[in-house]
């Protein structure tokens, strides 16, 4: 007889984007749902005027957006595979770096890393008709990717081009990026940021998309980086010297002032000496009246100022503070009156290096990037790093002090970052280095897809690197290297840095794909009925049957895994981000008596096989703790 008793499984798929969100809305507006059912009746009558009425309405839409929200909406069932071969400090890391298709990542990421990633930064596919597009098979997204690293015999592979003449150019790089910056929100933390790099190709599609899934009012700012100097000798109307960085908030009011360290050329305007204030620092000037443009309808800032020969002034238009602030700065003596040639006087406000805090004055970032670095910049890193790498693989790597100096602005202390397309990894080597240059402990989760090389490349050391995602990795081990070798020479061995990373892999679920075609012949119900019955895959490994339930319950990649003494075999495993844990056995069988050690209470989540117990141990484990079973 079949067992009628009923358990709680652990997750064989990421979670239903959708079910999620209807979630979320149940708990936000009860009073629209009738029998667990979305009434949309009732939800436009509890939001009132508050929803958009009639068919003349702005929208955005394009030819596969169904597509997209399909893709999107489809649960992975994927799973992520340790790879420590090419890891450093396994152990003890707590930076991550992925191999494969993003969009599976990112669902797999979506329950660990729900509203914890602080920035993101992505430099995607700018659709010239030339680079690479994820193309998605919104049935089976996976399979794809899984013809393509060779983990299925079928031959597959992805485009490379998205021409124009397909009719649907921009259509399909919408499609691809829609899922991807969905998820990526879904990441991020209250007062988290992206920025996304792109060029004129597709940025005011861009624009919308993100207007979409952020919403206009998150939008903080269109960024121009100036990316080179000089050329453009040959082209036929405008020399490009830009990209464009398009940034949004996850919450735009819970974002913080944004500034920038001084340059040590704005140092230089500090040449003032105020004796009275000496831990101040130096200080330089700045006209108390307001500068031309200024709103001047304002009479609180019109007033007449005493200058010290007793003669009176008046601003032309405004002055830039109010009466009492003025009065309350001239009597801390932090006012200068100086004349000009025409023997006038002027007014101004003194500027310190430091504030009373003893923190060095800041300045607010321009829109505008310049002078942080150049794209031949980004070229010249990955030469000083690989020698051996051929010019032509990366034709316009970002710089990773364009990065870095971005990270500084939002980021700091133990603050996490993710680029999901993550390319040659200077986002990596960019978090590493700011790291080392503030004493942060910035973390980084950096995913590439795997595009196979035109050729492989061999290294002089014999690596043979054959694709996009090998030079990721390999980069941020060079990094590591070269930063172990400074550290040694010049900052001596104390100071505490995580210079390690976690390697991953796309896989296959360990979990036996269930299908569910019509029944045909009672050898086919047989092996449905052993699927549910067992759903390990033959030859499964613990060690990764413990990272795909893991994962799936939510633990980060940080997690660390320990053998609990005794038999049988126990292993806990813990998300030192969260402070959570469980315990798994995946032992045939399991009793009572055998799991007595473990002291088993009820604030415990214990996980086994559904085959190893009975029904009895089964009702007396679940009266111990939360018990799960595979």
């Amino acid at each position: 007889m079949g067992r009628t008793r009923t358990t709680e499984h652990t997750a064989k798929t990421t979670p239903a984007i959708d079910n999620e969100r209807l979630k979320a809305l149940k708990e936000i507006l009860p009073e629209a749902f009738t029998e667990e059912t979305l009434d949309l009746e009732k939800l436009q009558a509890v939001l009132g005027t508050h929803t958009a009425s009639g068919p003349e309405r702005y929208t955005f839409s394009w030819a596969g957006k169904r597509d997209a929200i399909t893709a999107l909406q489809t649960p992975s069932d994927a799973t992520l595979t340790p790879d420590k071969k090419h890891s450093i400090k396994y152990d003890t890391t707590k930076n991550v770096f992925i191999e494969g298709d993003n969009l599976e990542v990112l669902k797999l990421l979506y329950k660990p890393y729900f509203g914890m990633v602080k920035m993101i930064y992505i430099d995607p596919p700018y659709n010239t008709g030339n680079d690479f597009v994820y193309p998605d098979d919104y049935k089976h997204p996976i399979d794809t990717y899984l013809r393509l690293t060779g983990q299925k015999k079928e031959d597959g592979s992805f485009s490379t081009s998205n021409p124009e003449t397909s009719g649907r150019y921009h259509s399909a790089w919408l499609t691809m990026m829609y899922p991807r910056l969905f998820l990526a929100r879904q990441l991020l933390t209250e007062d988290g940021v992206i920025f996304v790099s792109i060029d004129d190709h597709e940025v005011h599609h861009l624009r919308l998309l993100l207007n979409e899934i952020f919403g206009e009012e998150n939008f903080v700012a269109q960024l121009i980086w100036k990316k080179k100097a000089g050329g453009g000798s040959d082209v036929k109307y405008f020399a490009e010297d830009h990209e464009y960085i398009l940034v949004y908030a996850r919450d735009l009011s819970s974002q913080a002032r944004y500034y920038i360290e001084m340059s040590e050329a704005l140092k230089q305007d500090f040449v003032f000496k105020d004796v009275n204030f000496p831990r101040l620092g130096a200080y330089k000037r700045r006209l108390l009246v307001a500068s031309p443009g200024i709103e001047t309808d304002r009479p609180n800032l019109k007033y007449e100022i005493d200058c010290p020969d007793g003669t009176k002034i008046a601003p032309a238009t405004i002055w830039r503070w109010s009466r009492e602030t003025f009065l309350k700065a001239k009597n801390e003596g932090k006012i200068d009156f100086t004349k000009n040639r025409r023997g006038e006087w002027q007014v101004f406000t003194k500027i310190y290096q430091f504030g009373d805090d003893g923190q060095e004055y800041r300045i607010k970032p321009r829109s505008i990037i310049l002078d942080v670095a150049l794209t031949r910049d980004g070229n010249e890193e990955l030469k000083t790093l690989f020698d051996d790498l051929p010019d032509s693989v990366f034709d316009y790597p970002k710089p990773s002090a364009l990065i870095g100096w971005l990270a500084k602005i939002v980021t700091k202390d133990y603050d996490l970052i993710v680029d999901f397309f993550a390319g040659s990894c200077t986002t990596a080597q960019a978090v590493l280095e700011l790291n080392r240059e503030d004493g942060g402990h910035r973390r980084f989760v950096m995913v590439q897809l795997p595009e196979p090389l035109d050729s492989p490349i061999k290294l002089k050391d014999g690596t043979a690197l054959n694709t996009i995602a090998d030079i990721g990795r390999e980069r941020i081990a060079r990094v590591i290297a070269r930063m172990k070798e400074d550290k040694q020479t010049k900052l001596g061995k104390d100071q505490a840095e995580d210079l390690g990373f976690r390697a991953f892999r796309l896989t296959a679920s360990n979990y036996k794909a269930f299908d569910d075609s019509p029944q045909t012949t009672v050898e086919r119900f047989a092996e449905r009925l052993a699927e549910v019955i067992d759903p390990l895959r033959s030859g499964w490994r613990p060690e990764l049957v413990i990272y795909e339930v893991a994962l799936k319950e939510g633990f980060g990649l940080s997690l660390n895994v320990e053998r609990v003494d005794g038999k049988p075999e126990v292993y806990r495993v813990t998300d030192p981000d969260k402070d959570q844990s469980f315990l798994v056995c995946l032992d045939d069988k399991v009793s009572l008596s055998s799991l007595r050690f473990l002291g088993l209470k009820k604030t415990d989540l214990f996980i086994c096989r559904d085959t190893a117990l009975d029904d009895t141990t089964a009702a007396n484990l679940a009266l111990q703790c939360r018990l799960k079973t595979i």
